[in-house]
């Protein structure tokens, strides 16, 4: 099978293409850097809909996700703006963890695999 690189970096591709399955990268806000847990959400599943459009697919063809929050405490904040973006009856697998994340200005990280 084919591998195909989306947002190929020095250090990392912002996701990898293999056969029909998608895998994001763990992805961050760059505008929202250092605003609300809300903002940057918005801003992350944002960036997640034009990856995921880049590889031929949507955010109903998640698969899983794994989001990691600096405080636990937002919980119900990112939720907000989750319950919002996500395709309802397409809801995919979930973990939601705290972790100190690359850098203080960040505070929501989402990584996910997807499908075609």
């Amino acid at each position: 099978m084919s591998i195909h690189r989306i947002g190929i970096g020095p250090r990392m591709s912002q996701a990898v293409v293999h056969g029909d399955t998608i895998y994001l990268a763990g992805t961050v806000a760059d505008k929202a850097a250092g605003k609300s847990v809300g903002e940057q959400t918005k801003e992350i599943l944002e960036i997640i809909d034009g990856v995921l459009a880049k590889a031929g697919t949507d955010k109903t063809k998640i698969l899983s996700a794994n989001i990691w929050l600096t405080d636990i405490k937002t919980f119900a904040e990112m939720n907000a703006v989750w319950d919002v973006w996500v395709a309802q009856g397409h809801t995919p697998a979930r973990a939601t963890v705290e972790a100190k994340l690359a850098a203080p200005q960040f505070n929501v990280e989402i990584a996910c695999i997807a499908v075609k």
